[in-house]
């Protein structure tokens, strides 16, 4: 039995991973490479589920995709992070960054209370439109005990309005007189994913995208205190209800932490880097693959409508707030 079970675990990451490994081979082919890794390993695992359903025999493996390998992920994002540039170079950029962040979620909340829709969803999207998109919303969903299915929806909002948003930006900066510098740091303060930042900034040339990177570093740097505040108020909660359960240590927010540290003062080797970014992608990706196969669309009808419109609102807003705000600086 135990053996058998055994198998099903290791069939279950198995097929989490062929379905990451299509979506990173199709996300380099083209049209398909403007929608990004993440967004077609969540398509793929959702039409999936519809097509055929969720593979129950997997389900162990799957699991530990979507819990285990997500935290490992998050954990190795962190060496992306160096914390020297983004309080020296990017200082002014991080006060932009501050202001996206409280702006996002209040601004999405505020928009939920008058359209009346799911609050977990639509915190999930404040969050992950403020910071970081889909790494943010998995980095907190442990700490907001968040179901998957809500994860997974989240996610997929993110990936298609981001991916709408960074084609906007480029036929924008066609349209309009924006100077590279001005466009790369608007883009990063105010665009969803990195992947987002990347595909936006890279158009308009090598300056406006390191100056974008560098905006979308500290709102990844953000996502710290931003953790550490979501736990200090699931903490007052849990003392306030006491049918509620104790919140677990998120250890795998200490270990991004300490890959940040590593990364800001320890010299990595390029090759090893390569490595642990290629790990970090295949994790990443497993994780969204196995959060898609949770998706109903049943409930993504009945849930998403409403997050949907209030996401869209609040980044048509975000992106005008923080071109003016840019405006002021550039």
């Amino acid at each position: 039995m135990k053996n058998l079970q055994s198998k099903s675990f290791y069939f279950g990451l198995l097929f989490t991973f062929f379905i990451a490994i299509i979506s990173l081979l199709s996300s380099h082919l083209p049209i398909i490479n403007k929608i990004g890794a993440l967004s077609i390993a969540i398509i793929i695992a959702i039409i999936f589920r519809q097509l055929k359903g969720y593979p129950e025999a997997y389900r162990s493996g799957i699991t530990f995709s979507s819990k285990r390998l997500l935290k490992l992920a998050i954990i190795l994002y962190g060496l992306k992070l160096n914390i020297n540039d983004v309080i020296g170079n990017g200082s002014h950029l991080l006060i932009i960054d501050c202001v996206v962040i409280v702006f996002s979620i209040l601004f999405i909340l505020f928009i939920n209370r008058f359209i009346k829709g799911d609050q977990s969803l639509t915190l999930l999207l404040g969050i992950g439109t403020g910071i970081c998109g889909a790494a943010a919303i998995a980095a907190v969903t442990p700490i907001l005990k968040t179901k998957e299915k809500d994860t997974a929806i989240s996610i997929g909002i993110i990936a298609l309005i981001g991916t709408v948003f960074s084609l906007a930006y480029t036929l924008i900066y066609s349209i309009f007189s924006i100077s590279p510098q001005s466009y790369g740091a608007w883009s990063g303060a105010s665009l969803h994913e990195i992947a987002h930042v990347i595909l936006a900034a890279d158009f308009s040339g090598d300056q406006a995208l390191k100056i974008a990177l560098l905006s979308k570093l500290g709102r990844v740097f953000l996502l710290i205190p931003v953790s550490l505040i979501l736990i200090f108020i699931m903490k007052v909660k849990d003392k306030s209800n006491k049918q509620s359960q104790h919140i677990n240590t998120p250890y795998f927010l200490i270990g991004f932490i300490l890959m940040a540290i590593i990364n800001t003062y320890v010299n990595i080797p390029v090759a090893v880097m390569n490595v642990i970014n290629v790990l970090t992608t295949i994790c990443l990706l497993m994780a969204m693959v196995a959060l898609g196969l949770n998706v109903s669309l049943k409930d993504l009808r009945h849930r998403a409508l409403k997050p949907l419109i209030s996401v869209t609102i609040t980044s048509i807003c975000l992106s005008l707030l923080t071109y003016l705000l840019i405006d002021l600086i550039y």
